[in-house]
């Protein structure tokens, strides 16, 4: 039986330039790694996703490691779903729009400062966006929500593949944390995304995998953040 601990990334960087971390990021990685080892947890594989993100939380938590890279585990574009859907959902959505120019009129005004609210926060503009993409409401020239939720079983599926007996640890994104736990769950519509907007940054999930077996364990521990200051969600 393998355990497989799930990391969520730490805190990213600003909208414009999310796939990074902040300070306060990898200052959460560092503390989870420092958890790992005061509890004598090892792991006899590491993957992370391919994401800058996911990388860079992995080398702050586990520096030096050897990682393997798959891009099965990075997150959704968020960015192009907003760049190709927000112009639809806007038409048909008067709320939206307001909320939209709103978000827009933040961002000019935070001039890329990390700690301005409108970079730290999941609005209203973002749930909805999300569940248009989860709900393939419009035309969309990147990967839909079935062939999202398919990669992630596809990446989870070859780990399990590999055949490792011990602990392994793959650094990743909330979404596919969300997938993989629904699946465990034999959650199969969009209730993954409701489990993927609980993770804090930094935080990790478990599963128990036995053959084809996969069972969830616990679900956004984060004793290592022991401060309110560490516990993010954005």
């Amino acid at each position: 039986m393998s355990v497989v601990y799930l990391v969520r990334h730490g805190q990213g960087g600003t909208r414009e330039n999310y796939d990074s971390l902040s300070d306060l990021g990898r200052e959460q990685a560092r503390r989870l790694g420092e958890y790992f080892e005061s509890q004598k947890i090892g792991f006899d594989a590491i993957y992370s996703g391919a994401l800058q993100r996911q990388r860079a939380t992995a080398d702050a938590a586990l520096p030096g490691a050897d990682v393997i890279v798959d891009p099965g585990w990075n997150e959704f574009d968020l960015a192009q779903v907003y760049a190709e859907m927000a112009p639809h959902l806007a038409a048909e959505d008067d709320d939206f729009c307001r909320e939209y120019e709103q978000m827009q009129a933040a961002l000019a005004l935070s001039r890329g400062a990390h700690e301005a609210p409108v970079h730290r926060r999941w609005n209203d503009c973002d749930r909805k966006i999300v569940w248009a993409w989860v709900e393939s409401r419009f035309d969309y020239s990147g990967e839909s929500w079935p062939v999202f939720v398919a990669r992630v079983h596809a990446a989870l599926a070859r780990l399990n593949a590999a055949g490792h007996e011990g602990n392994v640890i793959v650094f990743t994104s909330a979404t596919p944390i969300g997938v993989c736990a629904a699946a465990a769950l034999d959650l199969q519509d969009g209730r993954a995304m409701s489990l993927a907007a609980v993770l804090l940054n930094g935080s990790f999930t478990t599963l128990r995998i036995r053959q084809t077996e996969i069972r969830l364990f616990s679900l956004n521990n984060a004793p290592h953040l022991d401060d309110e200051s560490l516990r993010t969600f954005r």
